[in-house]
């Protein structure tokens, strides 16, 4: 049981030189009204709601309840629509085409879980929530109890009366819950990432040297997106993209050198074959783990020559490359010519070329004068010639008249 203590407590005596002050205090404690109502402050909520039980409400507390409840509802509702909008992240919303909604379950690894789960838009840069989101959306369309509780077909047996009997979209949800399995487990999601249908596609359909020559297509609006789609299996991020025309030479070199050293997470488990089915022999599977490994590194291996390939090809058709030699060089010269100012400038093959072939033409030009020169000296001799012909035959003409 409590027991009560009572404490003896004195309190002192107030001094004799206290005087109660003559200014009246500031409490906020007042003797009440003689109504018995305390002034009501025209401000905050409880004013608000005052004027809205005298204006609108009759002061009628019923009706001003009754109007309180609607509009907690409907904020609530806003505020419910609101965090839906924030939640739905604008996942798991693409159309469902009859061939993805028929694929077989038994086919999991031969199917596209991006798409199982509409997330084709994102794909590898999807993350957890977003992930989270669109199969619960899937789940909630296709779940088989929910379509066996919509679906209105008639039955052709009394026994199947309210049996679901569209076991396809039991198969598509099996495909969807198989798909989320594989997005949410971090290594499987990897080692599907790295055979990406999608990505396979893109692969093959990457352009060539020949391509970009013959074509005339542009150098950084054709390779750009074709690292880039690599870029995603780098072990270091970020990763440099190719730049542009006006790139300095430690960019381009940076570039370069990052992607002779590409360190690739990429792996290729996918693609292995699994061991047959009812077997428990050792042999079997010690067999087929060892020829999947063997094809495992070959495709390691192909990859890896593969994007060396691209770098040498995009090396070699590098327009900044020749300019940054060219400045090298120029570079080079200068710091020489500085260094022994009156040593002769070494011309360049251009210039020499040029030289030359100014002199084949001066050459050129001075044998077609001469050979002018020549045939005119030639006529004007054979005129001479004719003239003196000419004046012998005037002057034995006369010699025979006299002598006639």
């Amino acid at each position: 049981m409590a027991t009560v203590q009572v404490l003896s407590i004195a309190t002192p005596p107030v001094p004799a030189a206290y005087k109660p002050p003559s200014v009246p205090s500031t409490s906020r404690i007042s003797a009440p009204h003689p109504s018995g109502h305390r002034t009501l402050l025209p401000v905050g909520p409880a004013y608000i709601n005052h004027l809205r039980l005298s204006l609108h409400h009759s002061h009628s507390f019923s009706s001003l309840d009754k109007h309180l409840a609607a509009e907690r509802d409907r904020l609530a509702a806003l505020h419910g629509e609101d965090n839906a909008g924030e939640d739905d992240l604008g996942v798991g919303e693409e159309e469902e085409p009859e061939e993805l909604l028929a694929l077989d379950p038994k086919e999991w690894k031969k199917q596209d879980h991006y798409a199982v789960l509409g997330l084709s838009h994102l794909r590898y840069k999807a993350n957890a929530d977003q992930i989270k989101i669109a199969h619960r959306k899937k789940v909630l369309k296709h779940h088989p109890d929910k379509k066996a509780a919509t679906t209105t077909a008639v039955p052709s047996s009394l026994f199947l009366t309210g049996v679901n009997q569209n076991t396809n979209d039991d198969a598509f949800f099996k495909c969807i819950q198989k798909a989320h399995e594989v997005l949410n487990n971090p290594e499987k999601r990897r080692q599907f990432d790295s055979v990406d249908p999608v990505f396979l596609e893109l692969e093959e359909d990457m352009p060539t040297a020949a391509e970009i020559k013959s074509k005339d297509l542009d150098f950084f609006k054709t390779l750009g997106p074709v690292f880039e789609l690599y870029s995603r299996f780098s072990k270091a991020q970020p990763v440099p993209g190719l730049g542009h025309i006006d790139s300095s030479k430690e960019e381009v070199e940076g570039f370069y050198d990052f992607w002779y050293n590409f360190d690739s997470w990429r792996s290729f488990e996918w693609l292995d074959k699994e061991v047959n089915e009812g077997s428990d022999s050792r042999d079997d599977k010690r067999y087929t783990e060892k020829k999947n490994k063997s094809e495992r590194a070959r495709r390691k291996k192909e990859d890896i020559a593969k994007l060396r390939g691209l770098v040498d090809m995009a090396l070699g058709l590098d327009p900044r490359i020749k300019r940054i030699k060219q400045q090298e060089k120029e570079a080079r010269e200068a710091k020489k010519k500085a260094a022994n100012p009156a040593a002769v400038v070494k011309k360049t093959k251009q210039q020499e070329e040029e030289e030359k072939k100014k002199a084949e033409l001066a050459a050129k030009e001075q044998e077609e004068a001469d050979k002018v020169a020549r045939a005119e000296a030639k006529k004007q001799k054979a005129a001479a010639a004719n003239a003196a012909k000419k004046a012998r035959r005037q002057q034995r003409a006369v010699e025979d008249g006299g002598a006639a």
